[in-house]
């Protein structure tokens, strides 16, 4: 798929928040892998309404061996051509786990653009955009 500097993306593409929101929630077969950390996910919150609740696969630390094993154990594997779409704070360490997995074979990868928070605004503040500014359904532990 060509990339917006003419190159190739490594991975099915990017989605939106509502984008991915939809994709997950009208298909019974597709996953949402939520790659932030345990402390992300216990305090700032995970998404919800989805039919089913996301797959917990930190990416951090950086070790694609053991992500791709944990994807594995998770039941997502090579070949099942599952949809499985990645979201993480911000839509960065999400890229690198839908490039991870399309290269071994998980594929269609997806990206979630903006995350669950968003990047930094200009004032050093998340969540002007990203799963919970989209008005998504989430919930804290």
């Amino acid at each position: 798929m060509p990339g917006p500097m003419g190159g190739t993306v490594g991975h099915a593409g990017d989605l939106t928040p509502r984008e991915a929101f939809e994709l997950v929630r009208d298909d019974p077969d597709a996953v949402l892998v939520d790659v932030r950390t345990d402390a992300e996910w216990r305090f700032v919150g995970v998404p919800t309404g989805l039919g089913a609740e996301p797959t917990l696969v930190s990416w951090l630390p950086v070790d694609p061996e053991r992500f791709l094993a944990d994807l594995a154990a998770a039941g997502l594997t090579p070949g099942s051509g599952r949809k499985v779409v990645f979201l993480c704070r911000s839509g960065q360490r999400s890229v690198a786990a839908a490039e991870a997995a399309t290269a071994a074979g998980i594929a269609p990868s997806y990206n979630v653009l903006d995350g669950f928070e968003g990047p930094l605004d200009a004032e050093g503040h998340r969540g002007a955009v990203g799963w919970r500014a989209a008005g998504l359904p989430w919930k804290q532990s």
